[in-house]
């Protein structure tokens, strides 16, 4: 199979970088992390870059080096801005690449993260996206105080909570708004609709407070490391990050995902399958990565395959992985600048000799540059009287 064209690539945004002791490099700025100029240097390096979307990461508890709650480290980066009112900052400072931060929806409810990420696609003029994170930590529900988490259901209770935050996004049809000072109507009452959720978790009634964005329906991503996790994101995502360690596993897990979304009714929708890497660029990667371990006193080993390598040796293998099935990927700068400006300087050029990434933004809204239509509502009336 030859390799895939116009191959869509994003880069995940985290502190000083995705190793626990990146803030730690000469180039990184720890004294910005909390800054807005960071993140907004940040998001127009990858836009030079010409990449399709950034990622910001979020969290309801400070990193930690356990899965299971805080840790007492001083010497890892600790805290973060919440990731929508960065992406919201970073909107009107950025033109062309999609802002799509992470939003933990576990003890959150869909009717805040509905209009919170409608308003980012209003900001943003239609480049808004989401990743529903999902969390089982104890400590994580302690700050909340009201119910005990089953694990065994997150994934369930994600499913419908993406299902409430669509539904709240058709809840206002495209021209329910009238505003005619002539006339002193400003919307159409009739064209605003209850969406009715009742489920296990939920009971929203609606409508939304935020009328219909410029996409209708933002961009929803996932991350899937899990058959849990697969089935979740093939019910409920448009795009799909997946941790493959080879080709071959990237063709097994594209291959499961997609079974799962024709068994969610979801076989006419197109759906992105994408590649999650960390990546340490350039000739000394190697040599780099091992010594930030041993800065942190440990050998990083995330939940994401790791590459060090160069662009040209990256390009192989994203190729390699790309004839495997996969749409795009999804790249997790080891350290900031340095692998950031790896990605957008190095591999980009790399890819467009290789005639397989864009040279210019062709498109406007993040939903287009994935080949997604703008949907109507499903509440809207249709021509033959029909919702």
């Amino acid at each position: 199979m030859a390799p895939r064209q116009n191959l869509h690539l994003a880069v995940a945004l985290d502190g000083a970088g995705w190793h626990p002791a990146a803030w730690r490099e000469q180039q990184a700025r720890p004294a910005e992390l909390f800054t807005a100029a960071y993140w907004v240097d940040l998001v127009r390096e990858a836009e030079r870059g010409l990449l399709d979307f950034v990622t910001f990461e979020d969290a309801l508890g400070p990193q930690s080096s356990r899965a299971d709650g805080p840790d007492d480290r001083t010497d890892q980066v600790r805290g973060r801005l919440d990731a929508g009112l960065i992406a919201a900052r970073v909107a009107p400072r950025t033109e062309h690449i999609g802002l799509v931060p992470s939003a933990v929806i576990t003890h959150t409810e869909p009717f805040h993260i509905s209009k919170a990420v409608a308003s980012l696609d209003y900001i943003s003029t239609g480049r808004a996206g989401w990743q529903p994170q999902v969390s089982g930590r104890g400590s994580d529900a302690a700050h909340f105080g009201r119910r005990e988490v089953d694990a065994a259901e997150l994934f369930d209770e994600a499913a419908d909570y993406v299902e409430v935050v669509r539904r709240l996004w058709d809840s206002w049809e495209d021209d329910a708004e009238i505003r005619d000072a002539a006339t002193g109507r400003f919307i159409d009452r009739d064209k605003l609709h209850y969406i009715d959720f009742a489920g296990k978790w939920f009971h929203v009634k609606g409508p939304s407070i935020t009328p219909r964005s410029p996409q209708g329906q933002p961009l929803v991503t996932a991350l899937a490391t899990d058959a849990a996790g697969h089935r979740f994101a093939a019910r409920a995502a448009d795009v799909v990050f997946t941790t493959p360690h080879d080709a071959e596993q990237a063709r097994i897990i594209e291959g499961r995902i997609r079974a799962e979304a024709l068994d969610a009714g979801r076989g006419e929708q197109a759906l992105h399958v994408f590649g999650d890497l960390v990546v340490f660029l350039g000739e000394q990667a190697a040599d780099r990565k091992a010594r930030l371990d041993e800065l942190d006193g440990a050998e990083y080993a995330p939940d994401a395959p790791v590459f060090t390598g160069t662009a040209a040796e990256l390009a192989d293998r994203l190729l390699g992985w790309a004839a495997a099935g996969l749409t795009g990927f999804r790249l997790r700068p080891g350290t900031i600048p340095h692998d950031l400006t790896a990605i957008t300087r190095d591999l980009v050029p790399e890819l467009q000799r290789r005639e397989v990434f864009r040279a210019a933004y062709e498109t406007h809204t993040l939903r287009e540059r994935f080949g997604l239509p703008r949907p109507a509502s499903r509440y809207a009336v249709t021509a033959g009287g029909h919702q």
